[in-house]
């Protein structure tokens, strides 16, 4: 079969502990909607690299890159096989398209990664590669990067694409518990649902000025450019279905989107 290409929004790592949260009980359904892949190619918006950079591991350690949550998320291990062809394959995707691209032999995956998967695939046993991301290059980039790695979706390999629709981080801190969430929130993962769901989806591509409030919901780009790879990996013209909505921490719009 051919796989979709997917956008998920990760939230803090205590989301995988969290079964109360909208969004745990999405992530927990959401391997349940297709067949079992052969592999799952994860770009996350937790390793940023300079160029496009492809785990090359047999095996992939848990990056624990966080504090402050507890022993038990410390001491939480997701290690599932690595897709070390998977990764050669969209090396070659990537080189034929014209970018420059390496594997790192020892990376593992961060929490960006796992906390979704450990949710989807709790037994770690579906082989994963990750891809990094370059923030410094933008909106367009990252899609050209989805349109590069679109044939793996005929291959058996999940895109999983994992970042925020929201992310102002300093908001969250300061967020009290059961206040409202800001309507600079809403109105920008209304924007981008309305503008997916529109006639000029490449307005998207221009969202740090057209999207109301793009700045405060995303100081800086990174977890929001992993929307571009999965936009940029679906089937041409195919409206993508905005497959969940909610927030978390006041603040963090945990939306997702499926590009078939």
């Amino acid at each position: 079969m051919t796989f979709p290409s997917i956008f998920v929004s990760h939230g803090a790592p205590s989301l995988v502990l969290e079964p109360e949260q909208p969004a745990h009980r999405f992530l927990r359904s959401l391997g349940a909607d297709w067949e079992r892949p052969a592999a799952i190619l994860v770009i996350s918006a937790h390793w940023e690299a300079a160029t496009p950079t492809l785990t090359g591991a047999a095996q992939l350690k848990t990056i624990h890159d966080f504090s402050g949550f507890g022993p038990v998320l410390d001491a939480m291990r997701y290690a599932p096989p690595g897709a070390i062809a998977v990764s050669a394959r969209a090396q070659a995707l990537l080189e034929a398209a014209g970018f420059h691209s390496q594997i790192d032999p020892d990376r593992g995956i961060d929490h960006g990664a796992w906390v979704p998967l450990a949710l989807m695939y709790p037994a770690a046993d579906v082989p994963v590669a990750q891809l990094s991301v370059q923030s410094h290059l933008g909106a367009a980039h990252h899609r050209a990067l989805g349109e590069a790695l679109r044939p793996l979706r005929e291959e058996g390999v999940l895109i999983l694409a994992s970042g925020s629709m929201t992310h102002n981080l300093r908001a969250a801190f300061r967020q009290m518990p059961g206040k409202p969430t800001p309507p600079a929130v809403s109105a920008f993962s209304a924007w981008v649902a309305d503008t997916l769901a529109g006639d000029r989806p490449e307005d998207l591509l221009d969202y740090a000025v057209q999207a109301p409030e793009a700045h405060w919901n995303h100081p800086t780009p990174e977890h929001f450019l992993p929307l571009f790879v999965a936009w940029g990996a679906g089937t041409p013209g195919v409206r993508p279905r905005r497959a969940h909505a909610s927030v978390t921490l006041g603040v963090l719009a945990m939306d997702a989107y499926v590009f078939n």
